[in-house]
């Protein structure tokens, strides 16, 4: 890559505590050992295909919500001394307190948008998210909060989130398929990742796709199974705003963006065998 394209890449900062934002920095950065899901029988489908830890510029891990009290009066003194200057700050897993100081923090760093994914209803509930958002917004912050982060897609409005997930090929799945005839059955014969889950699912998922029947019982129970084994961490506790459970929200993601890959390939062969 040439010095001026380095310029140019979307640059990021993570600010998070737990779990899940760590899977979301090993599928950026397409750690080798990060996704163990087909174990032995791995055919290596997303290495050496790309890696962004050259956009990482900080990975900042907080204390967890479980060693903090409740309330926290002087939430500064838990935030980071020091940010470095990025385009993006993608926050998750943090204290309620410290998620409302971090605008704050982010717009004197020079930082020009947050995201901050919503696995969990319960970390950033509708009241905070709000609050966050009036903040982002006063500060002259783009700020998305996609619940969960496999649901991000551009907004008007807001070209440095566009741009992170064009330039990373992250956010709502997007897939091609091809299809096959096996007997008087249509079965898919392989699913191409164009743009993944956050968390890397989607491969895993195209992955175990190839082979099965595009029949819907069929499909939608490969699929399920899929999501659920990689696995998605998304709470199966029901949001009180969607009134569905948040990994039930993935799942249906992932289903439709799998039905419209069909849609197409389906169209496309219907032209191919109109052209012959």
């Amino acid at each position: 890559m040439s010095e001026a394209n380095k310029a140019e890449s979307v640059s990021l900062v993570f600010v998070y505590s737990g779990d899940f934002m760590e899977r979301v920095i090993r599928n950026l950065i397409n750690d080798p050992c990060f996704c163990q899901s087909c174990g032995l029988y791995c055919e290596s489908c997303k290495y050496n295909v790309y890696s962004f830890v050259r956009n990482v510029r900080a990975a900042i891990q907080l204390p967890s919500v479980a060693d903090l009290p409740a309330f926290i009066d002087n939430p500064e003194e838990y935030m980071p001394k020091k940010l470095p200057k990025a385009d993006i700050c993608l926050a998750s897993g943090l204290h309620k307190d410290l998620l409302l100081e971090l605008p704050e923090h982010i717009a004197k760093a020079g930082i020009k948008a947050l995201i901050a994914p919503i696995e969990d209803w319960q970390e950033v509930p509708l009241g905070v998210r709000k609050q966050v958002e009036t903040r982002c917004v006063e500060l002259g912050l783009e700020c998305a909060f996609p619940k969960p982060f496999c649901t991000l897609v551009p907004e008007e409005g807001k070209p440095t989130i566009a741009k992170f997930i064009a330039e990373t090929k992250v956010g709502r799945p997007l897939l091609e398929i091809t299809l096959a005839t096996i007997g008087k059955d249509e079965v898919i014969e392989c699913a191409v990742v164009r743009r993944s889950a956050p968390c890397g699912s989607t491969w895993y998922i195209a992955r175990k796709l190839a082979g099965v029947s595009t029949r819907q019982e069929a499909l939608y129970d490969a699929i399920a199974k899929a999501h659920h084994s990689y696995p998605c961490t998304a709470t199966m506790n029901t949001d009180p705003e969607t009134k569905e459970p948040i990994l039930h929200i993935g799942g249906f993601t992932i289903r439709e963006e799998v039905d419209k890959a069909l849609e197409k390939a389906r169209a496309e062969k219907q032209k191919e065998q109109a052209a012959t």
